[in-house]
């Protein structure tokens, strides 16, 4: 018969005595559990002692967590938490250097705990922590656990960062700014600003003015990947925090001092693999610097604004004033603005009598303007021969440059996803960006050729023009999909991904589709599923037992703290625990904590999930919600909360869990494989009836002969 479930069997260590086995009542308050504990052993005062997990975090058990107890536990007596922080408060006071450090060390690793966390502050801890970093006699181990102690009090959200003092800042700031100092130190004072930065404008300010970018960029320059990746933090907190004005005039200054070559040399091309930290801030300097362009893209055009007007002009003006033979300026104004008009139009305007109407429509606004100039200055022999060359065509076959940049740098936004909000988990960037100055019109420069000579290869007319469009889009999403590492690289492979191609790739595409539906090949596919779907849910099982580094995120940060989950061998329990950075598959065994599959008992996606509603903002990150999930075992209020870091690892996660729930599966990779799977096996069993027509029908079963007499006698022939 199975124990009640607020009975768990649990062992209690303590150092030098033979440990017990109790069956635990969670009715019974934990007062009363640990005198009897205390009383077994024979020690006084129970009131001084508390239990914790003797594996793992070490966390303290109290009244709110003890529920997540599970039979097998390993718990230990130890110290209470308010005698562990006065023994720790009295130790980081102490005069001896020894007692000190080993004082500081301990609190680094207990501060951890929130209960600990609050019984430290209450005693004013904080303050012996600050008074130690202010006087600044300690350095190297000693400063370094100090630091390590205060950000994981402060992580726990008790004391706000706007208390801290202006001499407690000061010296952190001259931690980053100097150069003899112990990296660890220096990280660490890196990771307090970056976490300082969000929380206030004033703060903001103080961090800005007092660690320059010049330094950053310094700490950006480090061969240690650590330190780097700290300094890329920070940086990307003050971008985040500044306000436009601010990021604009940052990032022209980070320009201008060639970060984008540095990272693209020497971090996307390192030796050293890119870890998922880096993947993510790059992705966000390449969001936020795209961004920059947000402003033009919904501004539209000013007809009464001279210098829009201008630039307007610029235009007709280059491809146009060899070939007038008198200046326009000898003309009357009627013919002036007749002349005027005939260019517009030749220079592909809709309304070529005030062509300023056309780009009223924002997005793309300004920016389409933007890009046309970019283009006819900076490769003028390619503009000028866009424009003569389809002024020199039938009216109904030319390609309108300026319709199709208005319409091009809107299809280049989309792409680049130009005025959306940063994600929080995404880590997709394009190398290229950071190979290229100026990326967004050098991207549109090639990109207006590649529409001429797709509207060329189309033999398109006017009517064509938003099917020549979309062939050009998916020109475009097809080779960024191939992640090309620089624009002369994108140039010849978007190139070369010519009209023809992209109608051979929709054949493909079509001919696959179509051979897959003749009533035949459809019932051998209903026949296949079962096999095929069974194969992927040991693949699910296979991935969960290989197991996830899931990242802890918060609503105020993106945490550089991981944990690990994976799936036992059996497929019986779910083991998870925290793990260091640089930990790839950490070994099932150092995982502690663990949840039975036979516990589970649903699975939470999204906006139902405890996590997602906890956070306080009242905009929800969208691409959070999409990858958070939770598992709701033992009784409801137990979950554990899962963010996947990618939109794969989510699909098969939720699969995966599903099989192990006996539920079906029901994400969109599951289709996606399913679909693969069925393709590659219906095209080996159809390979000997290649360019065979498949009947819909069955042929007609013949009727039965007559009499069956043709069939010979074998045993006359013997005799």
């Amino acid at each position: 018969m199975p124990p009640p479930k607020d009975v768990v069997k649990i062992a209690i260590q303590m150092v030098g005595a033979i440990p017990q086995l109790i069956e635990l009542q969670q009715t019974k308050p934990l007062a009363s559990v640990l005198k009897d504990v205390c009383d077994a052993w024979s020690l006084p005062n129970a009131e001084r002692y508390a239990l914790q997990y003797a594996d793992g975090r070490q966390t303290y058990i109290t009244e709110l967590n003890r529920g997540e107890i599970k039979n097998g536990s390993i718990l230990r007596l130890t110290t209470s938490p308010d005698q562990e922080a006065e023994r720790l408060y009295s130790g980081i006071q102490s005069n001896n250097s020894d007692v000190k450090t080993d004082s500081l060390k301990k609190l680094a690793s207990l501060s951890q705990d929130v209960t600990f966390a609050q019984e430290f502050i209450n005693r004013n801890g904080l303050k012996q922590i600050f008074r130690i970093v202010e006087e600044g006699n300690d350095t190297g181990e000693m400063l370094a656990y100090t630091l390590k102690a205060f950000m994981e009090l402060m992580e726990h959200d008790f004391v706000s960062w706007e208390t801290l003092s202006a001499a407690f800042i000061k010296k952190i700031v001259s931690y980053v700014n100097m150069n003899a100092v112990d990296a660890s130190v220096q990280q660490l004072s890196l990771s307090i600003l970056e976490n300082m930065v969000p929380t206030s404008r004033h703060l903001f300010e103080l961090v800005k003015k007092e660690v320059t970018l010049d330094r950053l960029l310094t700490h950006l320059q480090v061969t240690n990947a650590q330190l780097q990746l700290k300094a890329m933090a920070l940086l990307i907190a003050l971008l985040l925090a500044a306000t436009d004005a601010e990021r604009r005039d940052m990032m022209d200054y980070l320009w201008e001092k060639n970060i984008r070559q540095f990272i693209h040399k020497n971090i996307i091309h390192s030796s050293e693999p890119l870890g998922d930290e880096m993947a993510h801030y790059l992705y966000v300097l390449q969001s936020v610097s795209l961004n920059l362009c947000e402003r033009r893209m919904r501004t539209s055009m000013d007809p009464y604004s001279q210098e829009q007007r201008d630039l307007l002009q610029s235009l007709r003006q280059t491809a146009f004033e060899s070939e007038s033979e008198a200046p326009a300026s000898n003309f009357s104004t009627e013919r002036r603005r007749s002349l005027c008009a005939k260019e517009f139009r030749k220079l592909g305007f809709m309304n070529n009598s005030n062509p300023a109407e056309d780009l009223r429509r924002a997005p793309p606004g300004l920016l389409a303007l933007d890009n046309m100039v970019y283009f006819s200055r900076h490769t003028p022999n390619a503009y000028s021969r866009f424009v003569l060359e389809n002024s020199s065509r039938e009216d109904k076959h030319e390609c309108p440059f300026a319709r199709s940049s208005i319409q091009l740098t809107l299809i280049l936004c989309e792409i680049l996803h130009v005025g959306e909000p940063c994600s929080e988990t995404a880590q997709a960037f394009y190398p290229m960006f950071f190979g290229q100055d100026h990326f967004f019109e050098e991207l549109f420069c090639i990109c207006i050729q590649l529409v001429n000579k797709t509207w060329k290869e189309m033999r398109a007319t006017q009517e064509d023009f938003d099917k020549v469009l979309q062939v050009v889009r998916e020109q475009i999403t097809r080779t960024l999909s191939l992640k090309p590492t620089s624009l002369e690289l994108f140039k010849t492979r978007v190139n070369t991904l010519n009209y023809s191609e992209i109608l051979k790739l929709r054949q493909t595409e079509r001919l696959h589709q179509e051979e897959t539906l003749a009533v035949p090949v459809l019932e051998l596919r209903e026949r296949l599923k079962p096999e095929l779907l069974e194969l992927i849910r040991q693949q699910r099982l296979l991935h969960l037992c290989e197991g996830t580094l899931f990242r802890k995120i918060s609503s105020r940060r993106r945490q550089d703290k991981l944990w690990y989950c994976r799936l036992s061998p059996n497929h019986k329990v779910l083991h998870y625990g925290d793990v260091e950075e640089g930990v790839c598959s950490p070994p099932i065994e150092s995982l502690p904590e663990k949840i039975p599959v036979a516990d589970m008992k649903m699975l939470l996606v999204g906006k139902e999930c405890p996590h997602t509603k906890e956070k306080s903002s009242g905009k929800q990150n969208k691409d959070v919600l999409e990858l958070a999930f939770s598992i709701v075992y033992d009784v409801e209020e137990y979950c554990l909360n899962f963010v996947a870091p990618t939109r794969y690892e989510f699909c098969l996660w939720m699969d995966g869990l599903n099989v192990l729930l006996g539920k079906e599966m029901t994400s969109e990779r599951t289709q996606t494989d399913l679909d693969i799977l069925l393709s590659m096996e219906l095209k080996l069993r159809l390979l000997d009836l290649e360019n065979i027509s498949i009947p819909d029908t069955p042929p007609p079963v013949p009727k039965p002969p007559s009499n069956l007499n043709f069939c010979y006698d074998f045993s006359h022939a013997e005799q």
